[in-house]
Parts: structure tokens; C-alpha cells; sequence
């Protein structure tokens, strides 16, 4: 059932039903933006394959599963989609046994009122977690304060607590400062911010303002603990750069390259947590040149290689080009490094 609205068009809460009681804890470690399967004939969401392949990658050991990111095509999926394939990837976790592995939603819109709108339906299939990017197509006419008072008013109203996307990118090059998150994260439902601007400096400053703000609270280690309620985290949105976020005080990272190679990205987390800097530059050299591949091709990129080396990915939905067998062969050789580092683990 869709959400509904009193007569001032507010969101009633009380008519939302999410998929399974109770919201897990946002952790520290390493959350994979999944991609999304396509039937290759219809380009129908392959509702199996994405599902099997989110649980392929929980029983590898990553932290949590993130789905409408980037390589999730999210900008390609209807509202239904989005909520099919939200309500499929936690059934299947659920169903798996991994019932307490956080799940994080693309939530990003360019009205306030439609990202409320699906933070609500991310809530309702099943979502822990809204990651939310920052509006831009009227960049030109906002106000100093827009910003602030966006993610103010979607971190209000949403019944799932939100984590800040900074992707300069994706957002007409708008590129949130250190002093605007941190402002930011002393609201109660903002929890954490993906710095896919890949600013470590910036991650840096926003890290030492938490712990400066909260210092009675021991920020929850990678292996075994949980952070607590007013615990800000910062990831890197880049498997590229892992150890230098880590280094920075950062929580983990939030990258797609995991969809390959998901065991390397929690060795090197582990190897960090060890004091193992050695060998943990070693597995970052190894990662680092397979997400330079996964950078420059981005999703079309990532879903060749899985398809070469492991069997399924596809394509990515139109306009997006589909390889030429000469692409094809580039990609698979590109990955070919890590994917071999990944099967050895």
C-alpha cells in the first residue's frame, strides 16, 4: 500500500508497513551498491539474478548492501521497479539468513517531496537506510540555505535515517563542504555521508568533528561492534581509496567495485584493523588498479566483467551501449587482476 497523505499533503506514517520490523544498525565496514540485472531480450528487471547475486555478496562477508546507487541504475527504474527490487533484495537477505545485514536505498530526487516520497517507499520495502543526493538542476537558483534546509527537511520527515551522498559528479558539480556536513550531522536522522568526492582532507575534518562532539562514544570496530545512535560514520565512495579513508578516521567504504571482488574489500579492511599496513598496501594496490578499470567504465564496464567472469550481469538498460566482443575482452582483462586475487581468497 502507498503511502498516504493528510489533507495539507503531509506524509501519514502511520501508513506505512515495512517489510520487516525494526531498523538495523549502520556499522562500520564495507556496503556494496549493487547492480541491477536486466533480462538481456526485454530489459525486465531480473528480480532472481539481482536478489542472488546481493546474497553472493552477504555471503562473502560484506557489511551491507546497497541498492539504487549508480551501478544500480537507479535513474533507469520506474518507482515500481525501485520498490520491487528493494523488497526482493531484503526477502532474499532475510531468507539467506542474513537478517541483520543493513540495507541502504538510493533515495535521490530533485524535489524535496519526491525524495521523501521514496525514502518512505525504501522504508516500506524493507530499506534501514536512505542514501540521498543533493538536488542540482536548479542549482543556479538556490539560496544560500537551500541545501541545508533540503536535507533539514527530508532527514524530518523520513521514517528511516539518511545518509548524505556528495558526488559532485552527479550533481552538476555541486560539492558539499566540511562545515556544511558537519552542520548536518548533528540532525538525529542524519547518520552517516558517502564522500565520493574522494576529498580524504574533507572526510577528515568531518571525522575529527565527531569525535571531538562524542567523546564518550567509542566508535563500534569493524569487526564487532555497533555504532551507537549518535554515532556520525564517514565512507569513502571509492574502493580506490580505502586505506587512506581508514587512515583519516573514516568508517569504511560504500563502493561498487565490491561487486566483484567483494572478500578483497573486506581483507583489506580486516588487514587495516590488524595493523597489518604492509600487506594491507598490497591488497589496496591490487583493488586500486582493478577500480581504476571499474571507474573509467562504469557500470557498463562492471556488469561486462561480471558476465565474463562470473556468468551473469548483462547489460545495462538503453541508452547505455551494450560492449563489442573487442570491449568485452578489454573489460575481462582489465578485471582480470583482481578477480584472479578474489577467487584465490
Amino acid at each position: 500500500m502507498p503511502p498516504m497523505h493528510n489533507g495539507d499533503g503531509v506524509m501519514d506514517r502511520s501508513s506505512l508497513q515495512p517489510v520487516t520490523k525494526g531498523i538495523r544498525t549502520l556499522i562500520p565496514g564495507f556496503y556494496v551498491p549493487t547492480v541491477c540485472v536486466f533480462d538481456p531480450s526485454t530489459e525486465d528487471v531480473d528480480l532472481s539474478a539481482t536478489a542472488k547475486h546481493a546474497v553472493r555478496l552477504a555471503e562473502a562477508g560484506v557489511t551491507g548492501i546497497t541498492v539504487h546507487g549508480s551501478n544500480g541504475e537507479a535513474i533507469h527504474l520506474s518507482p515500481e521497479e525501485r520498490k520491487l527490487v528493494t523488497e526482493n533484495t531484503r526477502q532474499a537477505l532475510d531468507s539467506a539468513g542474513y537478517t541483520s545485514m543493513p540495507l541502504m536505498v538510493g533515495c535521490s530526487a530533485q524535489s524535496t517531496r519526491e525524495t521523501i516520497q521514496l525514502c518512505c517507499d525504501a522504508y516500506a520495502s524493507g530499506g534501514d537506510f536512505a542514501l540521498v543526493l543533493a538536488p542540482s538542476y536548479y542549482r543556479g537558483l538556490f539560496a544560500a540555505d537551500t541545501i541545508m534546509q533540503f536535507f533539514t527537511d527530508v532527514a524530518d520527515a523520513s521514517p528511516i535515517p539518511i545518509v548524505i551522498y556528495n558526488y559532485p559528479v552527479a550533481a552538476s558539480g555541486l560539492d558539499l563542504d566540511s562545515d556544511t556536513i558537519i552542520a548536518l550531522s548533528k540532525h538525529p536522522n542524519i547518520v552517516g555521508c558517502k564522500f565520493t568526492c574522494g576529498n580524504t582532507g574533507k572526510l577528515n575534518r568531518v571525522a575529527t568533528a565527531q569525535r571531538a562532539t562524542h567523546k564518550s562514544t567509542k566508535m563500534a570496530s569493524i569487526n564487532n561492534g555497533n555504532a551507537s545512535s549518535n554515532t556520525f560514520l564517514c565512507f569513502g565512495g571509492s574502493g580506490d581509496f580505502t586505506l587512506q579513508t581508514m587512515i583519516g578516521g573514516g568508517s569504511g567504504i560504500i563502493g561498487g567495485i565490491a561487486n566483484l571482488a567483494p572478500k578483497t574489500c573486506m581483507l583489506l579492511l580486516s588487514l587495516y584493523a590488524d595493523g597489518k599496513m604492509d600487506a594491507a598496501r598490497e591488497v589496496q594496490d591490487i583493488l586500486s588498479r582493478g577500480d581504476w578499470a571499474a571507474i573509467k567504465s562504469g557500470v557498463v564496464g562492471i556488469k561486462s566483467a561480471m558476465q565474463s567472469h562470473f556468468g551473469y550481469g548483462g547489460y545495462a538498460r538503453r541508452p547505455l551501449p551494450r560492449p563489442t566482443k573487442e570491449t568485452r575482452d578489454a573489460y575481462s582483462a582489465q578485471f582480470k587482476e583482481l578477480v584472479d586475487f578474489e577467487r584465490a581468497l
